[in-house]
């Protein structure tokens, strides 16, 4: 375990949580959420206390389906430049990754932003799409070139998701028990806490936006667990430093003005509605999916897991990272058999890194 910055405040958080003498579960959907619950033996300090945390969809590479990169992969492979950030490249299908593409001599390439793919796309005649992922807090940035002037040959493929239809699918499904929510303090900053209010009275279950520091984390749950104890269930803000009420105004601006919430797949989940950003018809002129229609036409069907992989049941926080049989065996962080095992966001990663296994 490293070592907490302020050792004797953690202890007093969790002293107080003890003293409730409880016995709670709860989720988290982040994936730095969950490197700061493993990285500091957060996980155990609070299981010895009653509260067991489990991980749910918050690796934006890891939901992203199958489907969506041999999308990718199609397209490279027809010869158009493929742009994507660094964890996508090594995403398994059984037709490959963007990776092996890129060996057999397509053109694909490592970007850190958008503004990265669209100075290409000036610079060259070859068409070029951009391979855009994340949640609400990367969705603005996607949206900003679109705003102002794209070149011609430039298009993007939206895998953007966002948060609260899963939460909903997750309780519908009923498959994992969970009583409180640790919400990702990240998409709050663009959000607000509106659409966290609105999940919350549908579900009468506490939740609170918490920060990524370990006290942040320690403070979030003894805030949960004492909205448990007295039968509240709200919205409470731990990231008060960050997270103002209304969100960011110019950033839910730009996504309302570009994109329109669509029915789409997570991986480990059916289609969820209303649950992925893509492009408003106005902008279809640099909609990869109208531009290459007739490319992507031609992407073979993929299975959405390598055999034994179990990435969907980690998403759907139905067993941990170490349940899988193939983790720290077959799948390791050199020879990933899914996208958990790829993403520095990703819980199998994230295990793998911090329980004492060498890369």
């Amino acid at each position: 375990m490293f070592k907490l910055r302020d050792e004797a405040t953690a202890n007093k958080i969790l002293a107080k949580i003890k003293a409730m003498d409880v016995d709670y579960k709860f989720m988290h959907v982040c994936g730095t959420h969950q490197d700061t619950m493993v990285r500091f033996g957060l996980d155990g300090l609070l299981r010895d206390v009653g509260v067991e945390i489990k991980q749910g969809p918050g690796c934006p590479v890891c939901v992203t389906t199958s489907k969506e990169i041999a999308d990718a992969i199609t397209l490279a492979r027809s010869g158009v430049t493929v742009c994507a950030f660094g964890d996508m490249m090594r995403v398994p299908t059984t037709i490959g990754t963007l990776n092996d593409a890129k060996a057999d001599g397509a053109d694909v390439r490592i970007v850190y932003s958008i503004e990265d793919a669209v100075r290409m796309a000036s610079e060259q005649k070859n068409d070029l799409t951009f391979v855009s992922v994340g949640f609400e807090t990367t969705a603005p940035s996607t949206c900003v070139p679109i705003q102002k002037e794209v070149p011609e040959n430039f298009s993007i493929y939206s895998c953007h998701r966002i948060c609260p239809p899963v939460l909903e699918t997750i309780f519908d499904l009923g498959e994992t028990k969970v009583q409180g929510f640790l919400m990702p303090g990240h998409v709050a900053v663009i959000t607000g806490l509106e659409m966290f209010e609105a999940f919350g009275k549908k579900y009468k279950v506490p939740q609170v936006i918490a920060g990524f520091e370990p006290l942040d984390m320690l403070m979030s749950v003894y805030m949960l667990c004492k909205q448990m104890k007295e039968g509240r269930a709200e919205v409470e803000n731990e990231y008060t430093r960050a997270v103002k009420p209304e969100g960011n105004l110019k950033a839910k601006k730009l996504m309302e003005d570009t994109f329109d919430a669509v029915d789409r797949s997570w991986r480990g989940f059916p289609v969820i509605p209303k649950s992925a950003l893509a492009l408003k018809e106005k902008y279809s002129y640099c909609d990869a999916t109208k531009v290459h229609e007739d490319i992507l036409a031609n992407t073979p069907v993929v299975d959405e897991e390598s055999r034994g992989c179990r990435c969907g049941d980690v998403l759907r926080g139905l067993i941990s990272s170490e349940e899988c049989p193939m983790f720290g065996k077959a799948c390791k962080p050199m020879n990933p058999m899914g996208p958990c095992m790829v993403s520095s966001e990703g819980g199998c990663n994230i295990a793998f890194r911090f329980s004492g296994h060498r890369l």
